[in-house]
């Protein structure tokens, strides 16, 4: 019998090679943490649709989709044609263009909380520009922020995926900036009300509306617009990570969805089409502390100063003004969504033939996989069945069998998000899913025969 290993090291012996080319030139030999997989990771030539072709010319039925960036699929018609417009007329003018207002204009109509628009290059520029405008229009320092919640990586969040508030130090992180962050478990709002009462100086609390990290452990019903009245009874900003669920998991992000509206809002990934591009959204009152004024123009001590080469760059312009109609309507999102109903269905139907425990769960076109651990698993629909698990988060799964999954569900053609889950495009058809799930339970009777589960 071969090994998941062994036939990973079979399919895909180009990836191999360069790989070690790699490590020549980059730290561990990737570009971005989620990369990295050993003993290689994927290096993929193509992409169309909901599909990517890697260097040795494997089909790959693709769940990663830009990082959550590419609602519509890789290579959209509609994208392609402005981008290759536009680039034939500049890629960056270093002056504002009408492109800009076309695309803030969208960002408007679409997100409840957008009253004033500011882009930045990514989605870690965003929760940075927030924090700081919080901070500003305060006149506070400390920030409450929740465990596993992702943030970006600048100091002011770290950028650790796991229980901050066990972190006392952080490499290359000064004990200041540590010191300004205040983290505390999600879905208690006891503890939340008693951190605000007794710190005056936090300034906003951050969160990620759909649960840590995407929605791996989702948050309480009715957390979200608890946190929305206790910010407010204590005067400090409620800031919304839309980063991944804006445009997602509705056109106007987990805001419109739950009916509950922050001051600001972090954007990026979908707001730009899989081009770089982020945004803060928000109360006009707080981001006019960017605004030039007679009285403040150059005295940065009042002022929010914000610079930034690529802000609002054509080409990201292009991209996100010619995606964002074609997702305000809602029918994109529910296309995605049903086929993630299927797919948790479907995948959740082979842990029961198989007697594997573990659940997949998620929301909207977000699926998250638990595999080894006994777990209750949704009777209908993707959520986590919060009733059947007395409100506890799900369990993790453990390190050796995630990297197990991710190699072998690549050896049977699929691509997971990180180390067990996904994100489901527009593009994504019946067939694609039932083929999603057979790939998926291959996976599994293989870890099965070789002991990992």
């Amino acid at each position: 019998m071969t090994s998941i290993s062994e036939s990973y090291d079979r399919l895909h012996p180009r990836s191999a090679q360069l790989y070690q080319q790699a490590l020549q030139l980059f730290p561990s030999g990737v570009t971005h943490d989620i990369r990295f997989l050993p003993p290689f990771p994927l290096y993929v030539e193509r992409a169309s649709g909901c599909r990517k072709w890697d260097v040795d010319g494997n089909e790959i039925i693709d769940y990663v989709m830009g990082h959550g960036a590419l609602l519509l699929g890789h290579s959209h018609p509609a994208l392609v044609k402005a981008v290759t417009e536009q680039i034939a007329r500049g890629t960056h003018y270093g002056a504002c263009h009408e492109l800009e207002l076309a695309w803030g204009g969208w960002v408007q109509q679409l997100i409840p909380s957008a009253e004033r628009v500011r882009f930045t290059s990514s989605g870690t520029e965003a929760t940075l520009m927030a924090i700081r405008l919080a901070r500003a229009y305060t006149g506070r320092d400390r920030i409450l922020k929740f465990d596993f919640h992702f943030h970006g990586w600048h100091d002011n969040v770290v950028g650790a995926r796991y229980a901050d508030s066990d972190l006392r130090r952080a490499s290359g992180v000064p004990a200041a900036a540590l010191g300004s962050q205040v983290t505390v478990p999600q879905n208690d709002i006891g503890l939340v009300e008693h951190t605000l009462a007794e710190d005056p100086e936090i300034a906003a609390v951050i969160v990620e509306p759909t649960g840590a990290s995407w929605g791996t452990l989702p948050l309480a019903p009715g957390f979200l617009a608890q946190l929305r009245e206790m910010t407010q009874r204590f005067g400090v900003l409620l800031i919304f990570d839309e980063v991944v669920t804006g445009f997602r998991v509705s056109p106007g992000g987990a805001q419109k969805l739950y009916n509950v509206i922050p001051d600001l809002t972090c954007l990026a990934k979908i707001l730009a089409g899989g081009l770089p591009g982020g945004a803060v959204a928000g109360r006009r009152d707080i981001l006019s502390l960017i605004e030039f004024r007679a009285d403040m123009e150059w005295n940065f001590s009042r002022r929010v100063v914000h610079p930034g080469t690529f802000n609002a760059n054509p080409l990201s312009a292009a991209a996100g003004t010619a995606v964002l109609p074609l997702i305000a309507d809602g029918e994109a999102q529910a296309h995605a969504d049903a086929m993630a109903e299927r797919l948790v269905q479907g995948m959740n139907d082979v842990l029961e033939k198989r007697g594997i425990p573990g659940c997949v769960y998620g929301l909207s076109s977000m699926f998250h996989i638990v595999l080894g651990k006994e777990s209750p698993r949704p009777r209908r629909g993707i959520e986590w069945p919060w009733q059947a698990a007395n409100g506890a988060p799900p369990p993790r799964t453990e390190l050796s069998v995630s990297l197990a999954l991710r190699r072998g569900c690549l050896n049977n053609g699929l691509d997971l998000m990180g180390l067990g889950g996904g994100l489901v495009s527009a593009v994504h058809q019946p067939a694609d899913i039932d083929a999603s799930i057979e790939g998926f339970d291959r996976t599994l009777v293989q870890m099965q025969e070789e002991g990992i589960l």
